[in-house]
């Protein structure tokens, strides 16, 4: 794809700041079974910047020309019933290269918006299956992206967490019912000062992630003069982190095919599960995506063997969220992750947050 046709926008190597964000996104990235991220934080943290920065990060898939659903050529989970059959019938299909797609969901979107809908009438009359594709399929093998998740209606948050879970999108109308795949990673942002969302929502997302307006002066100036060079030649401020960009992108697709061979020890099994336990965590999401998400950073930092400052870097993303709140208590969510993990590993009372705070890219 020329770099004409492709999406302009700012480059994810070029974000500062905000590294519990950047790697939990590319955490999910390198394993989508994470479960996709909740991202609250205060307005203009560059949320949405570094969100759809990325899609562009991201190297281009392989897709059916002409296929609504970005269907794979060789993956069956990943196609539609109509690529399958015409799989089965040896019908050669024609391909392109494209970009990893990357939908917004607008607030004020139908159910009929987001799963598609069934034309009764020409199913009817016609005898076809009459489908509309929503943006569910649009977001297949993407990212799907909902800002200010907090204020979209539950049943639509229920709708997206359960085809992010199952990796499909089933829509009935009349005794029709056509099914499709929706395998994506589900991103949510959004200010708490405008609503909490619901606690069993909360939990279904993989991670959790905590965004503050940057304080230090130095570091502010440093935001706002590469946003201004972006804003003035967007061309050449893309080509001069370039090289960056490359290499952060290869990193991914390294750690996507070295994911696999990844192991962690039964030891660090346990007492991932531990910590579950001692923070009351109800269900076993928990402790599954904090094992998931350690294995994708060792593999984004090409090991094969999960470690506990792995662990550490990733427990509070992947808990804080499923913590019960109790009102009396004055302690951050994230220092209480912490708190437990210290205690199961023994690194002492004196460890804080700040000690696992590690820089994701150099």
């Amino acid at each position: 794809m020329s770099s004409s046709r492709k999406r302009r926008v700012f480059p994810f190597a070029a974000v500062i700041g905000q590294e519990e964000m950047k790697l939990a996104l590319l955490l999910n990235v390198i394993d989508p079974r994470i479960g996709g991220v909740m991202i609250m934080g205060d307005r203009g943290t560059g949320k949405s910047t570094t969100i759809r920065a990325l899609a562009d990060l991201l190297p281009a898939i392989e897709v059916v020309q002409g296929d609504p659903y970005n269907s794979s050529p060789d993956d069956p989970d990943l196609q539609s019933s109509e690529i399958q059959e015409l799989i089965q019938k040896g019908n050669s299909l024609n391909l392109e290269k494209t970009q990893v797609p990357m939908v917004d969901l607008p607030l004020g979107a139908t159910e009929d918006r987001l799963c598609g809908t069934i034309d009764i009438e020409k199913a009817l009359s016609e005898g076809i299956r009459a489908f509309e594709p929503g943006l569910l399929a649009k977001a297949n093998r993407g990212l799907l992206y909902v800002d200010e998740v907090n204020l979209l209606d539950d049943h639509l948050v229920d709708v997206l967490l359960d085809s992010a879970a199952s990796g499909w999108n089933t829509v009935e109308r009349e005794g029709i019912s056509i099914r499709h795949p929706a395998r994506f990673v589900l991103i949510g942002s959004g200010n708490p000062e405008e609503g909490e969302l619901r606690p069993q929502l909360l939990d279904r997302f993989g991670m959790s992630v905590e965004v503050r307006t940057v304080r230090e002066p130095e570091l502010r100036v440093k935001v706002v003069d590469q946003r201004t060079a972006f804003d003035n030649d967007p061309e050449s401020f893309a080509e001069s982190i370039q090289s960056s960009q490359d290499e952060l992108q290869e990193k991914v697709v390294a750690a996507q095919d070295l994911l696999q061979n990844v192991k962690i020890d039964e030891d660090l099994r346990l007492k991932i599960s531990a910590i579950c336990g001692e923070l009351d965590v109800d269900g076993l999401r928990g402790d599954i995506v904090t094992n998931r998400s350690a294995r994708a950073l060792a593999a984004f930092e090409k090991r094969l063997e999960v470690t506990e400052d792995d662990i550490a870097r990733v427990i509070s993303c992947s808990l804080r969220h499923r913590l019960r709140k109790d009102p009396l208590e004055q302690i951050d969510s994230g220092d209480r992750v912490i708190k437990a993990f210290c205690k199961i590993f023994d690194r002492g009372e004196q460890a804080n947050l700040s000690d696992f705070e590690l820089a994701a890219m150099e």
